[in-house]
């Protein structure tokens, strides 16, 4: 029967992973801020079928928090978090204090990727949030020494960019892109979707529709990339969102946009449901 481990501190999680790759042990590693939902657990199943030890770790990343994003209220789940990784054995959990990741507080050396990638679309709007993102997943993979590790899709933009870092700086691991975690009727899951209410609820799914529409609508040959966001935003105010922040079609690998199918591409749609922010993509291979 597989013990999980909850490690606090950096010394006793390399002293175990060490152990294990001295028996030969592949070493995956799911890195995320908690309040975990089936759509985590998906990325630790995919790390458990890819890896033979797998490490989970949970940490509110106070460093990618803007100053009107309240890191104080993040919800913090530990205990319902620990029982679904305990019974899906998990090997370690990764469970550090904020001091422990920054004990010189987060004015410290920091991982910047080019404003290519962070500069647009999430970036635009949050200034400093990749730099976080990237600082603090550069850190846990030096201390968890992972061989793969696992990111969802639907944050799409945040793969890119931690694709580009680990390409960047010859970091020896390999990131997996795991396939969009979703509800029976094509939500995509998140964190989030607790705070909407009922009636927002039963509107949410459009956000995936309308993306799907201008999936088909390429993929059938029509180029008029800009027309169709414009009609899918209009489409998703008429049916009860209170905003869209964006919807665009951009290359996959730059994310900068494009005016026609010739490579892969990504639908990208991040919409507002009263205080409540959705994202979503489609990934469309040429």
């Amino acid at each position: 029967m597989n013990c999980m481990q909850i490690l606090e501190q950096v010394k006793p999680l390399r002293v175990q992973v060490s152990e294990w790759k001295k028996l030969g042990y592949s070493i995956g590693f799911v890195p995320t801020m908690g309040n975990l939902h089936n759509g985590h657990l998906s990325l630790v199943k995919m790390a458990q079928q890819k890896c033979d030890k797998v490490v989970v770790s949970i940490f509110v990343n106070p460093m990618q928090f803007g100053p009107n994003e309240d890191f104080a209220t993040y919800p913090r789940t530990f205990e319902s978090d620990q029982k679904k990784l305990a019974d899906m054995q998990v090997d370690a959990v990764f469970y550090p204090s904020v001091d422990e990741i920054y004990p010189k507080g987060i004015n410290q050396t920091s991982v910047h990727v080019p404003t290519d990638l962070t500069g647009l679309l999430e970036g635009a709007t949050r200034p400093g949030h990749f730099d976080g993102v990237t600082t603090v997943v550069c850190k846990l993979f030096n201390m968890v020494q992972p061989d793969k590790a696992i990111f969802g899709q639907k944050d799409y933009q945040q793969l890119v960019v931690i694709k580009a870092m680990v390409d960047d700086l010859a970091l020896p691991i390999d990131i997996i892109s795991a396939p969009i975690g979703r509800d029976i009727d094509g939500l995509a899951l998140s964190s989030r979707n607790q705070y909407l209410s009922a009636e927002q609820r039963k509107i949410a799914p459009k956000l995936q529709t309308l993306l799907q529409d201008i999936a088909t609508a390429i993929q059938s040959g029509n180029n008029a990339f800009i027309d169709l966001c414009n009609t899918a935003s209009q489409s998703l105010l008429a049916e009860g969102f209170d905003q869209v922040d964006y919807i665009q079609v951009c290359d996959a690998d730059t994310l900068l946009p494009v005016k026609s199918f010739d490579k892969n591409l990504v639908i990208l749609g991040v919409a507002r449901l009263g205080n409540t922010r959705l994202l979503d993509n489609i990934l469309l291979i040429k």
